[in-house]
């Protein structure tokens, strides 16, 4: 059985990760992300969820603690945003190489400076290689049911490897959405209890995280590689499950309208929502424009991106931060990677926007849309800079 509520979107992943039966919390309180860790804290308090919450000094701390709890084999959870995560990064990519499959939800912000707490992916990126599984959610409910799901694989004995759920700050997070809330026997049925296959104890001490010389640290990152290569599968099953149960099925790229379009726009986060609108209008004119977003952000879904472009002669990339020095955005440096295999690909556009919570509307897609198909060659803008 299912709820349909109206329901803050921070509030309902706080549920949810009650609904797991998180074993310990460890967070600091950073905008956005503070109403996730300041519901989970009143539940914890309340003595509806049983669990430890860590209150601590800093994010480093936050993942630091995270890392210890994970290792003993307890089910762990930690939330943050921008300047948090850059403050936490080194324990973040210590996680992924010890394979500690712990969840983090993280409420896009920009980094600074300048100074602002508005949203764009500009934190993602900077640790767009960190080993983690990463998803980009277009809205609430897709991040209420990536709780369960993100769980679910990162702990597969197959997997072992942490998940990061992004969901864009304020655009998300502080906005009530209708959400169907799971009841506690299915959210059972779908993620069961956590059975660590290793864990740290005080009766069989081991070491972990160790120094790695060059006779071997290159022969471990290789392993990781292969590790984390190996997941897109159970990602898959992941997915494919949770929609058996629920009717919600999820995939690693999800288009919209796609069929025989010949100009394709791409996007990652809740903007594809706004896009949408903007591909219905040109729709309606007669345009073949369809959508293509990328919900899966590590591993890179290269198939099944090359499948959802197939045919398409000009591809648009929307970013929301800047790869200083490089392609223009780093979703438009994976794309053109994705494509480059081919001997016959669609041409690349990239606008950057929405950088620091600057609104892009419909129309404002409709404009970049015909700016690209008007313009030969392929090229990058920042959309909307005021002269």
């Amino acid at each position: 059985m299912a709820t349909r509520v109206g329901i803050e979107v921070s509030i309902a992943a706080a549920e949810a990760v009650k609904q797991a039966n998180t074993d310990v919390i460890a967070a600091y309180p950073i905008t956005p992300q503070t109403h996730i860790v300041e519901h989970l804290s009143e539940l914890v308090n309340n003595g509806e969820l049983d669990a430890e919450f860590v209150p601590v000094e800093s994010e480093h701390s936050a993942m630091s603690v995270c890392s210890g709890s994970s290792a003993a084999g307890a089910r762990t959870f930690t939330c943050t945003s921008s300047q948090g995560l850059a403050l936490m990064s080194e324990i973040v990519y210590a996680v992924s190489s010890l394979r500690l499959p712990m969840l983090m939800i993280l409420a896009n912000r920009s980094l600074n400076s300048p100074l602002s707490i508005w949203n764009d992916h500009s934190d993602v990126m900077s640790i767009r290689d960190c080993g983690w599984i990463q998803v980009f959610v277009e809205n609430g409910q897709e991040v209420y049911d990536h709780v369960f799901i993100g769980y679910r694989v990162a702990e597969d004995r197959n997997v072992l490897t942490p998940f990061i759920i992004n969901l864009d700050g304020f655009v998300l997070t502080h906005v009530i959405e209708p959400i169907e809330m799971l009841d506690q026997e299915m959210v059972d049925r779908y993620l069961p209890p956590y059975q660590p296959l290793y864990r740290l104890h005080p009766n069989q001490p081991v070491s972990i995280g160790c120094f790695g010389p060059p006779v071997l640290f290159t022969e471990t990152k290789r392993a990781q590689d292969e590790a984390f290569n190996s997941t897109m599968p159970h990602i898959l099953k992941g997915w494919q499950e949770f929609g058996d149960l629920t009717g919600r099925y999820y995939h690693p790229v999800e288009t919209y309208k796609t069929e025989e379009a010949k100009v394709i726009v791409v996007t990652q986060g809740s903007l594809g929502e706004t896009a949408s609108i903007a591909i219905d209008t040109l729709r309606g004119e007669g345009e073949p424009v369809g959508l293509v977003s990328i919900r899966l952000w590590r591993p890179f879904p290269f198939e099944e991106f090359r499948e959802a472009v197939k045919g398409a002669e000009l591809v648009v990339v929307m970013d929301r931060a800047i790869s200083y020095g490089g392609p223009g955005g780093p979703l438009a440096g994976e794309i053109r990677a994705a494509l480059y295999s081919q001997e016959v690909h669609p041409r690349v556009v990239n606008f950057i926007i929405g950088l620091g919570g600057r609104d892009v509307a419909p129309d404002d897609f409709v404009q970049m849309v015909q700016q690209a198909k008007a313009r030969p060659g392929e090229w990058y803008e920042i959309y909307g800079v005021r002269e």
